[in-house]
């Protein structure tokens, strides 16, 4: 297993953007597909967005898709999302995830994001 911390959560008014780091340890982090999901108040965790290893694939939800980025640097064994015109419904913990297998087998502890009205 790989182990996630992220950062860059935040207060941020609508409109505004955030960058979001999750950093890995291990020495096979380029081989990972990667993800980033949230959590808001009463619901679910969702999906936000997915990068492949090498490749550098990525899937967004509709929810997010033109407004943000998710990118990685394997150098730096680090993923990052990038949030622009943030909305309050985007209000939510965020969370970092690596699929090992067929499964999201490592996560990070995640990082609240609050966009205000």
């Amino acid at each position: 297993q790989v182990q996630l911390v992220e950062s860059g959560g935040g207060l941020v008014q609508a409109g505004g953007s955030l960058r979001l780091s999750c950093a890995a340890s291990g020495r096979t982090f380029s081989t990972y597909f990667m993800g980033w999901f949230r959590q808001a108040p009463g619901k679910e965790r969702e999906v936000v967005a997915t990068i492949s290893g090498v490749v550098r694939a990525t899937y967004y939800a509709d929810s997010v898709k033109g407004r943000f980025t998710i990118s990685r640097d394997n150098a730096k064994n680090t993923v990052y999302l990038q949030m622009n015109s943030l909305k309050p419904e985007d209000t939510a913990v965020y969370y970092c995830a690596a699929q090992g297998g067929s499964s999201w087998s490592s996560w990070g502890q995640g990082t609240q994001v609050t966009v205000s009205s």
